[in-house]
């Protein structure tokens, strides 16, 4: 029940409340705030322990080299190969005088078009006219000689026939008109040797073709030879020009008759010949380590000129059709036994395998042996690397990406 006390000024009640009640409340409090601080501690230390294992996977990770791998290319479209060459005439000549004498005229000058057998200078040889009739004498005076000693020995034979005369004396006449037989031949072989000296009066032109050089005038004091003074005239057949071209050593296997080339010309941006390979040197030059290659450009229409100089295109086809590869240039290992390339196996691990090279292309090389279409190239590998490592591929390049 309510007990109360009453004053003057203020009446004050008692409430009566359960003993003990305020103890347990702050119990639930202290066990609820240690509950929570256990709680903290534990997401602390799992976070710390996760954090550990993270870095020790990530340093792990980082000791495994990455790499980036490539799948071979198969080279079998053929490769184009550009070198320079020269043009020739297809017959090119010097004309020289076999005659001795002065020019009296010329009918040609360079670029004029003449054909085979056609007048080009006069050389006046006066000795040699000389020469030929005194030729022309002696065969007449061998062939009277000739006449008499022919009848001596058939008289003296009817004489021999009825011992008139000795054998010793018919056999004499007989000898004598022999030699005189062989007098007359000698005499005829030197008029028509004269006669040809004569008709090299007339320089005419060996073949059909173009005059590239006049080097006499009328007047001149020609020598008889090739040795002694500049060519009178020279002479190139341009119909068909030869063109000549120099092929390293690496590409000398697929110079063979019939393969054809594109032929472009500096002053003819745009324009190409066709060229085919007439036949090759068939050694290679050592100085240079080349294939010299003759090839044949149909100049019928006159453009081409012979000197002048010519970009060759050949297309090459595969020097090993079907098994060779093409890889970046970077893929190469230089070893004390000769080039590698690094390749990943299934499990990661890293495979040196030897192989051969074929043409360099630059940015490309072909490889020939040792590789197949299959194998995963390590690209840009570092020198230290060894068979067995273990590495981490990060990239692989090839059809299937």
């Amino acid at each position: 029940m309510d007990q109360s006390v009453t004053s003057e000024d203020e009446t004050y009640r008692f409430v009566p409340t359960a003993r003990g009640g305020g103890s347990r409340v702050y119990l639930r409090m202290g066990a609820a705030a240690a509950l929570v601080a256990l709680a903290a501690l534990a997401w602390i230390v799992h976070g710390r322990h996760q954090a550990e294992a993270a870095l020790s996977l990530q340093t792990e990770t980082d000791a495994v080299l990455a790499v980036a791998t490539a799948l071979p290319q198969p080279d079998g479209a053929a490769t184009e190969l550009v070198l320079p060459g020269s043009l020739a005439a297809d017959y090119q000549a010097p004309i020289y005088a076999r005659t001795s004498g002065y020019v009296r005229r010329w009918y040609v000058d360079i670029g004029a078009k003449v054909h085979q057998g056609e007048l080009l200078a006069d050389i006046e040889s006066p000795e040699v006219d000389q020469q030929l009739h005194q030729a022309q004498a002696d065969l007449a005076v061998a062939r009277a000689n000739q006449k008499i000693a022919d009848l001596t020995a058939q008289r003296w034979r009817r004489l021999r026939a009825t011992d008139s005369v000795s054998r010793q004396e018919a056999d004499e006449k007989v000898s004598a008109a022999r030699a005189s037989d062989a007098q007359v031949l000698a005499a005829r072989a030197n008029v028509s040797r004269l006669r040809q000296l004569a008709g090299f009066e007339r320089v005419v032109a060996p073949f059909g073709g173009v005059i590239t050089a006049r080097n006499t005038d009328i007047g001149d004091l020609i020598d008889a030879g090739s040795g002694s003074g500049a060519a009178l005239f020279g002479i190139a057949d341009t119909s068909r020009l030869r063109l000549y071209v120099r092929v390293p050593q690496d590409d000398a296997a697929a110079m063979r008759p019939g393969l054809t080339a594109g032929l472009h010309m500096p002053g003819r941006p745009g324009v190409v010949y066709r060229a085919s390979v007439a036949t090759t040197a068939s050694a290679i030059d050592p100085a240079t380590r080349t294939l010299l290659v003759e090839l044949f450009v149909d100049n019928s229409r006159g453009e081409l000129l012979p000197g002048a100089y010519a970009e060759v295109h050949f297309r090459v086809p595969p020097q090993a059709a079907g098994h060779s590869f093409l890889l970046p240039a970077n893929v190469l290992l230089f070893r004390g036994d000769g080039l590698h390339v690094a390749t990943v196996d299934a499990r990661d691990r890293v495979e040196l395998k030897p192989v051969t090279i074929g043409r360099d292309y630059g940015a490309q090389i072909e490889i020939v042996s040792g590789l197949s279409a299959a194998d995963h190239v390590i690209l840009s590998p570092p020198d230290s690397l060894t068979s067995g490592a273990l590495v981490r591929v990060v990239k692989r390049v090839g059809p299937e990406v």
